[in-house]
Order: structure tokens, then C-alpha cells, then sequence
């Protein structure tokens, strides 16, 4: 028996296509914000290629977005004891397209580009009227649908560029009057000099501050300061980056930085919203965001807010998505908030018009594997493994503890990706004490104390399982 298709995907097809009929070519480029960022000023970064296999790996993760008449396309085949679990319950799962020959640090987009028969089989999808999607688009999607055909399923990859600024969230917020920390938008020389000078009062009086890539990702690109001394070193590297970039250009000098008031905060929030091509805007969840010792370890759902503060959430994503529908974006929208210590919103820390991670956990609740009344956390489990580890010699280890749809109520792990397991396999990250894996995952249960319960029995069995070292 098959379980009800997710609404999300039927609202997704109505909002970028005007149909909830039309197939879908799902792509998980994740980190599509490194392609945005080519060419734009930002602040010193370190490469960290040692995770790209891992990260370029996320892909599997749109293998959940499509139903039975959707296609996707993956960087590796499905591992078929994986395959079994996910259809074991009752998922419909979309046709699966595999590149040729993958490589482990280009994105999914880029290895179908480099692949000729797999783009001759997406370009045959036209005849059923299928529309291209992503992550996120950048102009690698753009040269895949022209070069297969296939439409976009989105807005331009220099609409959604613009959209996904900091700069363009801070200056949204602040023309419609939304609650931010103290802070400044920087496109030029002038505006990050008067940003800096005020910045470092604040740095004076006691306070931090953190400053931010325009086109950061994943952490990467924000630096906090509480170092006046350290904010005017950064402010002279950033001027000397633009002015060099200015004479290799033959324009003005630019940068695209944000600089705002650290603030205290009780948690951070993530939320979303579907903007559609005719304009219409659906709120679609709010979860919060779990941490450990600073550290991200998932997301909750619900989130632990009151009903006004989630009123104000839902509000602040319609005057958000008419005002992105207005500068001809369309899709799925997310935007990180937090909660302060006294329980006020600051609704806005960022907008980001690309799929998110929560998007990808939706269909717990939207595809029937949970009802409305269980409490759902995302996370993630750190392997190290010295060879690659099967889907079925898992299911032995965490047996009992994953989610299968039997019995009275759902509890357990639901996993949402393997691929990112066995990802670094083979690749230069594979030394000789072995490779990182990430095994992806919503936990479900009745309470919080249950889902804590899972959660430690599944870490102490993956912390004893005797091929991991």
C-alpha cells in the first residue's frame, strides 16, 4: 500500500510549472552558493576539499522530492538495500538518471553536463513536458537545460543570485521594517568604511560584531569579531581585494559584505515558504534549529514557539514572498530567524531562495510517515568507516531502531540520504585510518525524551560497531 502523495510536491509543481501534473527533473547541486560567489569579493577563506565528495553527495537527498512520474538525477546508482527500505514504506519513488562518470568533486549538475547519453535521455523528457529544477540555479543548471532542452522549472540564475544576497535580505528587511540586529549592507567603498567606523564603536563599548559574505555558505564566509584592531586589518584586506579587482575589471571598486551587532538569542528558527509564478505565497513550516555546544546538530518540528510568535513567522513569509514575487523570483524560499532570550522574533537573518535542508525533511510529515502529533528532530550521525558499508549490514546494526512504518505508531530513524555514507570512499579522503562518512536521518517519536532515547542507543551502536575502524 502505497502512502498519499506528499502535498509539498503538488504544491512545488503548481508554483514554479502552473500544474500539479507536471514532471519534474530534480537536482541536488548543494552549496550552489559557490557558484553565485565566482567573481564576487568576500572575506578570506579556507578550501576544505576534503569534504566535497561528502557534500557534492547531498544530491540523493532530491530522490524524496519526486513521486513516481518525476525524474532525478544522481551522482551514483541507489544502493538497493536503501531502495528497498524507502519503497518498504510505501514510497513512490521518481525514475532515477545516473551519470556516466561521476567525479567526486564536481556537483551532480556538472557531471551531467560532462555526460553526452545521459543528456540525450533528459532531452527526451521533453515530450512529456517535464520542467528542470534544483537546489539552487546557477548558471550550470541554465547551460544544462539549454543544452538537453528541458525548461526550467525556476527563475533565472541571476534573479535567484540576487534573491540569495545577504546584502538584498538586509536591505529587504530593513525597507519593510522588520526587526534586525544593529547593522549595514556594504556594496561600496564609502558604505563599508561608515559600517566599520560604527561597528567599532560598538567594539569599543564591549560588544561583538560579526561580519558576512554576501554569498557565505555552510558557515563559510562569517568572521565575529570583538577586536577593533582585527575588524580594521579585514576592512584594509577587503578595500585591497576590491581595488584590485576594480583595475582588473576596468570598473568601479565593489564589496558585498554585511556587518550587524551580534546579538544574544534563546534559539535559532528555520522556515518556509512556496512563492508561485502567478504571485500567491503558501507558509509551509517553521522548525527550530538544534545545537550542541554552538554546534548545529539538526532541526525540530514543531518548533517550540507560542502561537503569536508563529503568526508573526507566517506573516512576515507573505509580505517576504510578495515582495520576492515581485522581483521575479518563484519557489521555494527559506529564511533563518531566531528567538532572543526574552522571546521576540528577529524574523530575518538571512533569505535564502533555494531549497534548504529542511526542505528535504518534509516528507516525514507531508508523505504520511508521521501524523501530525509526533515530534520529529533532524540530524545527522558521524561514521568513520575502512571500507564502504552497505545499506542492509546498517539495517542489522540499528535493527529495531529504524523508522519501518510497522506497528501502532511511528518511531525510529527515517534515513534520508545514504549516499553521503560511503561518499568519500576511494577519493583522496580516503587515508589510510579510513574515511568520514555521514549517515542523514529525522528521528520520530512520541516526545522529546523518546527521541533523545533513539538517538543515544543509535550513537552507541554505531560508536561500537567493529568495522568502523
Amino acid at each position: 500500500m502505497h502512502l498519499p502523495s506528499a502535498g509539498f510536491s503538488a504544491r512545488l509543481k503548481r508554483a514554479v510549472t502552473g500544474s500539479a501534473d507536471t514532471p519534474l527533473v530534480f537536482l541536488g547541486n548543494f552549496e550552489v552558493e559557490n557558484h553565485w560567489a565566482l567573481g564576487e569579493p568576500a572575506l578570506p577563506r579556507v578550501a576544505s576539499h576534503a569534504g566535497s565528495a561528502v557534500v557534492n553527495r547531498m544530491d540523493e537527498f532530491a530522490l524524496l522530492l519526486g513521486g513516481k512520474n518525476d525524474h532525478v538525477v544522481l551522482k551514483t546508482a541507489l544502493d538497493q538495500g536503501y531502495r528497498g527500505y524507502l519503497e518498504g514504506l510505501g514510497l513512490e519513488l521518481p525514475t532515477v538518471h545516473v551519470v556516466a562518470d561521476q567525479d567526486p568533486q564536481r556537483t551532480v549538475s556538472e557531471d551531467a553536463l560532462a555526460d553526452e547519453a545521459l543528456l540525450r535521455s533528459l532531452a527526451a523528457l521533453t515530450a512529456e513536458g517535464a520542467r528542470l529544477t534544483a537546489h539552487g540555479i546557477s548558471t550550470v543548471e541554465e547551460e544544462l537545460s539549454a543544452r538537453t532542452g528541458v525548461p526550467l522549472g525556476a527563475p533565472s540564475a541571476a534573479v535567484c543570485k540576487r534573491v540569495n544576497s545577504k546584502v538584498y535580505s538586509r536591505r529587504l528587511s530593513d525597507e519593510l521594517g522588520i526587526r534586525q540586529a544593529r547593522g549595514w549592507a556594504c556594496e561600496t567603498l564609502e558604505e563599508l568604511a561608515e559600517a566599520v567606523a560604527a561597528a567599532g564603536e560598538l567594539l569599543d563599548a564591549g560588544r561583538k560584531v560579526v561580519l558576512k559574505d554576501a554569498f557565505g555558505v555552510s558557515g563559510k564566509g562569517i568572521v565575529v569579531l570583538d577586536s577593533s584592531t582585527r575588524l580594521g586589518r579585514l576592512h584594509r584586506m577587503a578595500v585591497q581585494q576590491a581595488e584590485k579587482a576594480a583595475r582588473a575589471e576596468g570598473g568601479a571598486p565593489r564589496t558585498a559584505l554585511v556587518i550587524e551587532e551580534w546579538v544574544a538569542k534563546r534559539c535559532d528558527l528555520n522556515y518556509q515558504f512556496t512563492v508561485g509564478r502567478d504571485g500567491s505565497v503558501h507558509f509551509d513550516f517553521v522548525k527550530e534549529l538544534l545545537t550542541e555546544g554552538g554546534v548545529h546538530k539538526g532541526h525540530r518540528i514543531p518548533a517550540r514557539l507560542t502561537g503569536a510568535q508563529v503568526d508573526e513567522i507566517a506573516g512576515t513569509a507573505l509580505r517576504l514572498g510578495e515582495r520576492l514575487a515581485a522581483d521575479g523570483y518563484y519557489g521555494v524560499v527559506g529564511v533563518d530567524a531566531m528567538v532572543d532570550p526574552d522571546e521576540g522574533l528577529y524574523p530575518v537573518i538571512e533569505i535564502n531562495a533555494r531549497n534548504n535542508m529542511s526542505t528535504y525533511q518534509n516528507v516525514v510529515h507531508e508523505g504520511g510517515l508521521a501524523g501530525p502529533e509526533e515530534v520529529a528532530v533532524a540530524r545527522h550521525y558521524p561514521l568513520r568507516l575502512t571500507r564502504p558499508l552497505p545499506f542492509a549490514e546498517l539495517a542489522e546494526v540499528l535493527d529495531g531502531l529504524l523508522l519501518t512504518g510497522r506497528g501502532p505508531r511511528p518511531r525510529g530513524l527515517f534515513v534520508n540520504n545514504y549516499a553521503t555514507v560511503n561518499a568519500a570512499a576511494g577519493t583522496a579522503a580516503d587515508g589510510a585510518d579510513g574515511f568520514e562518512g555521514r549517515l542523514y536521518g529525522v528521528l520520530v517519536g512520541a516526545s522529546d525524551e523518546e527521541i533523545a532515547e533513539i538517538d543515544t542507543d543509535i550513537t552507541s551502536r554505531l560508536a561500537a560497531y567493529p568495522e568502523r575502524s
